[in-house]
């Protein structure tokens, strides 16, 4: 093919990409905040609520793996859109349960199972195509438009599931969510998978098995340090996010007293913060050393979660108390994006194609499980701990990690070329004294 043409084609995919990512992303949150108002208006009680956050978090977490699996081993294209039909397909098929024997709980949880399956291997599957569908220049971008549709949404969302939640019918509801969904298939339908893509089709002979495919993936991650590295250093990152996420919400409301209405101001402003680094990638040329860069931003982060506890030990006016974690929640957000952006872009350059959905289904499966475990071992420290200590415990912690875990002797790993720019600078340096 033509370079021009292809280039022309990386700018369609570049925006037909972020549009659809944001159409499943808002889709994504307005369903989950609207659903959870349903339930809660439906039964009034908390369990059955958390009962639906369980059937969206075990099969993202069980599948993720088979999910990476089955984008390595088959034609990336129709698993994403046969994962979005039955989207459709769900949604249409809770409206006729519905229109026919009216809404039950019973039947929200499998829509909510079904959905998180298909979720799962579309955002694995789209997560492993990125380098296939932009060329390599663009990469940080596409990247940067991916977290810009999560902050998007994370905005849109919430508000955007109370207001249909409070004038339009369920009914009304799943069908806005069909038309969505469909057309986010159609434009899915329109892009080339393989534009970038470096990968040949394997013969019938030489195509493995589930369960070798499985090991290979692993033996295949033994053998790149760096990139196992990074999936446990994002581990631990999703394990202490729950000390932000329990004990954010916990300060604000137990301990400040703040207003549920401000509350709501000070979570929005980390989308927003999300948003603008986001855009700040998307115009910035692309990290030169990916790593030291996401180093130097966990460490950033970390520091925003200690700074939490100010307000705890100084006494501040109320006003004070609201800018000072709306500034948090900004600087929280956008080192959280310094963090994912250069490291989503490595990860598309460092792992082959071949194994790229594998990969990124082994690091959605352990993030996803360290979710609920830190949710629950932060709740039971914030009952019986003073907030302050935890949230000091958890950014010291956070930054001893990081600086272990991408110490110098690793970064030269990633970079050699790092190593011996140093080395010239210091010798130059050396030099120049008299």
């Amino acid at each position: 093919m033509d370079e021009a043409l292809k280039l022309k084609k990386a700018t369609y995919h570049l925006w037909t990409f972020t549009i659809s990512k944001m159409i499943s992303s808002l889709g994504s949150n307005v369903l989950g905040f609207g659903i959870s108002l349903y339930i809660l208006a439906m039964t009034g009680s908390a369990t059955s609520f958390a009962v639906n956050m369980i059937c969206s978090i075990i099969p993202r977490t069980l599948l993720a793996p088979i999910a990476g699996m089955m984008a390595d081993k088959y034609s990336k294209k129709p698993i994403i859109l046969i994962a979005q039909a039955c989207t459709v397909l769900t949604m249409g098929g809770l409206l006729t349960y519905s229109s026919i024997f009216g809404m039950s709980v019973t039947a929200i949880y499998i829509t909510t199972a079904i959905y998180s399956i298909t979720s799962t291997f579309i955002g694995i599957t789209f997560s492993s195509s990125i380098a296939s569908l932009v060329d390599g220049e663009r990469l940080q971008k596409a990247t940067s438009f991916n977290q810009a549709s999560l902050s998007v949404a994370a905005i849109g969302g919430p508000a955007l599931g109370g207001m249909m939640y409070g004038f339009v019918s369920i009914e009304v509801f799943l069908i806005i969510h069909m038309a969505a969904y469909a057309t986010a298939f159609l434009l899915e339908a329109t892009m080339d998978f393989k534009l970038y893509s470096k990968k040949e089709d394997k013969s019938e002979g030489d195509k493995e098995s589930f369960l070798q495919s499985f090991k290979e993936g692993y033996r295949y991650l033994k053998t790149k340090r760096v990139v196992s590295i990074i999936i446990w250093v994002a581990l631990w990152i999703n394990f202490f996010f729950a000390a932000l996420n329990v004990g954010g919400t916990y300060v604000l409301v137990q301990l400040l007293h703040v207003n549920s209405r401000h509350i709501g101001i000070i979570e929005a402003s980390g989308a927003v913060g999300m948003l603008v680094a986001s855009i700040y990638f998307a115009t910035r040329k692309q990290v030169k050393y990916p790593l030291l860069f996401s180093k130097r931003s966990i460490l950033l982060m970390a520091i925003s979660l200690g700074l939490m506890t100010i307000p705890l030990w100084i006494d501040f006016p109320y006003i004070g108390i609201v800018i000072f974690y709306i500034t948090i929640f900004i600087s929280f957000s956008v080192f959280g994006v310094f963090t994912n952006t250069p490291i989503g872009v490595m990860m598309q350059t460092e792992v082959e194609e071949e194994y790229r959905g594998r990969v990124f289904g082994i690091l959605e499966t352990m993030a996803m499980a360290m979710m609920p475990l830190g949710t629950m071992l932060f709740g039971v420290l914030f009952d019986k701990f003073p907030a302050q200590w935890i949230l000091l415990g958890s950014s010291s912690f956070l930054i001893v990690i990081t600086l272990y875990m991408l110490r110098s002797s690793v970064l030269k790993v990633a970079y050699p070329e790092l190593a011996k720019e140093t080395k010239s600078f210091k010798l130059t340096e050396k030099i120049q004294q008299p």
